[in-house]
C-alpha cells in the first residue's frame, strides 16, 4: 500500500496575506493526524497533532479561548 502524500490547503479566510497555516486533512484516516505547517515555509517543519487534539484546538478558537503569543 502506498503512503498518501499530504494535500495542503489554507483557509479561504486567509486571503493569501502570507500569515497563514496550511493543513492536510486528507491523512486523518491513514495516520490519525492533521499535519500543520507555516504556509510561508512549505519545506520547513511540520506539526502533526492527533486529529482529536486539532479538533479541540479549532473548537477553542471558535469559542474565543485561543491565546495568542506575545
Amino acid at each position: 500500500m502506498a503512503t498518501e502524500s499530504p494535500r495542503w490547503y489554507t483557509s479561504s479566510y486567509s486571503n493569501n496575506g502570507g500569515n497563514c497555516v496550511a493543513v492536510a486533512t486528507n491523512l486523518v484516516a491513514a495516520t490519525g493526524t492533521i499535519p500543520v505547517r507555516d504556509s510561508k515555509f512549505p519545506d520547513g517543519p511540520t506539526l502533526t497533532p492527533r486529529s482529536t487534539a486539532f479538533a479541540a484546538f479549532i473548537a477553542g478558537v471558535k469559542q474565543g479561548r485561543a491565546v495568542s503569543a506575545p
